[in-house]
């Protein structure tokens, strides 16, 4: 029973962190920590941490159907050729941390430690209040249909940087696309339609190139986490578009900077 209620926590912990610049990963991690979990727990292996993220991609299936569907019957040709337009952007985007996420995988598992992960919190906090700060003009892009090729391709090296743990997907996405220009909803929305075809790659990778075999009891605690961090991700995404049309990331920035602090403090005066 207890293992059901840690990934039962631990599921909405997921859904929550996934989609706010704040690291999912990281925290993931972290909870495990401050929750007393055994290294070699389950909890805490590879497989839990990544394929959790499945429940968490399918929200954004699911809120963003009709946009992310060509074949939409109630759509106009041009509208069914602008949704191909923006997958081929997406696609273009996820290609450069395709490649490095390949070639740097197991070497970025090694350095999941909380030096690193403490470390790339307050970083791309500091990152985010400089950024929004000098963030005063105009956005030039403020529709899907106006980001270009080029401009994805560059949001996709920025994407890279998410491989280092904690360093955030959504983070390093949404960073680097307010940087080149785009809206807050727009970087928040094509960050979101990034991440399903890398966190379905990731996901799949582990899965096949993990040797961890799963007990039934394990494979019902996943369950429970991945639809867990469908739900609760449904009403994170929901509430995250709602809040950037009116605000700016400075508040995700000034959290990462203090959650940072707190587990460098934590792990180098308790441990």
């Amino acid at each position: 029973m207890l293992d059901f209620l840690i990934s039962f926590f631990l599921g909405i912990v997921e859904g929550i962190t996934e989609w706010l610049p704040i690291s999912s990963t990281g925290h993931l991690i972290l909870f495990n920590e401050f929750l007393g979990i055994g290294d070699y727990s389950f909890f805490r292996s590879q497989i839990f941490l990544y394929v959790i993220q499945l429940g968490a991609i399918l929200a954004v299936v699911t809120l963003y159907f009709k946009k992310l569907n060509p074949f939409s019957p109630s759509k106009t040709a041009k509208q069914k050729a602008d949704t191909w337009q923006m997958w081929f952007k997406v696609v273009i985007g996820c290609v450069p941390a395709g490649v490095f996420g390949l070639l740097l995988n197991d070497f970025m598992d090694s350095i999941s430690n909380y030096i690193v992960v403490s470390a790339m919190l307050i970083i791309y906090g500091a990152a985010f209040i400089y950024i929004e700060s000098k963030n005063r003009g105009m956005a030039k892009v403020t529709d899907l249909n106006g980001l270009t090729y080029k401009t994805a391709f560059l949001i996709g090296l920025f994407q890279v940087l998410s491989i280092i743990p904690g360093t955030s997907r959504s983070g390093a996405t949404i960073l680097g696309a307010i940087i080149l220009g785009c809206s807050r909803e727009i970087a928040a929305e094509f960050s979101f339609f990034m991440a399903i075809p890398i966190m379905f790659g990731v996901s799949l990778i582990k899965i096949v190139t993990n040797d961890y075999v799963m007990t039934s009891h394990e494979w019902l605690v996943l369950i429970l986490a991945a639809v867990t961090a469908y739900l609760v991700s449904i009403a994170a995404l929901k509430l995250l578009v709602s809040y950037v049309k009116r605000h700016d990331f400075k508040v995700f920035g000034v959290y990462r900077i203090v959650l940072g602090i707190i587990v460098l403090l934590y792990f180098t005066l308790l441990h």
